[in-house]
């Protein structure tokens, strides 16, 4: 699949909404629910072509998405409100994800992981464009600092 990434940096072409099979979306809904508390998805409404499609996207509640349509960037890092209110809370890490779901992220599999997180995981996405915008300096890419330390 073409590596699709949203507006907000999530990474919308790992995201099993986008799957044809509705047993795959269905197991995604189930781990949002489990670890998320989202209760209003179903395998049916869930079935997303992605944030940069013409498409209608599952998550209607999305900000980030039409202001930056209506705005014409191509992420939200180009805007020059960046960070705003409405991208802030979606920029995640993954060790951020499983913490802020911590508990219940104690035993998460690494198939309900694939399924329901790491398509959340935005922050090396927007990274790597704030430097690529010249918004932040090359360094921060590099490899002895990818855990946010030089070694």
């Amino acid at each position: 699949m073409e590596k699709m990434i949203g507006y907000c940096g999530y990474n919308c072409h790992l995201c099993a909404a986008r799957s044809d099979d509705p047993e795959i979306r269905q197991k995604m809904v189930d781990g949002w629910r489990k670890y998320f508390g989202h209760q209003n998805y179903t395998a049916e409404n869930v079935k997303c072509p992605g944030c940069l499609s013409s498409g209608e996207v599952a998550d209607k509640n999305c900000k980030a998405r039409p202001c930056a349509k209506e705005k014409g960037v191509e992420n939200c890092v180009y805007c020059d409100e960046f960070p705003c209110d409405k991208i802030r809370h979606l920029m995640a890490s993954k060790e951020g994800m499983l913490i802020f779901c911590y508990p219940k992220t104690g035993n998460i599999s690494e198939e309900e992981y694939n399924l329901c997180m790491r398509q959340f995981i935005s922050m090396p996405n927007i990274l790597e464009m704030l430097v690529k915008a010249g918004k932040l300096p090359k360094w921060i890419l590099d490899s002895d600092y990818s855990n946010g330390y030089k070694k």
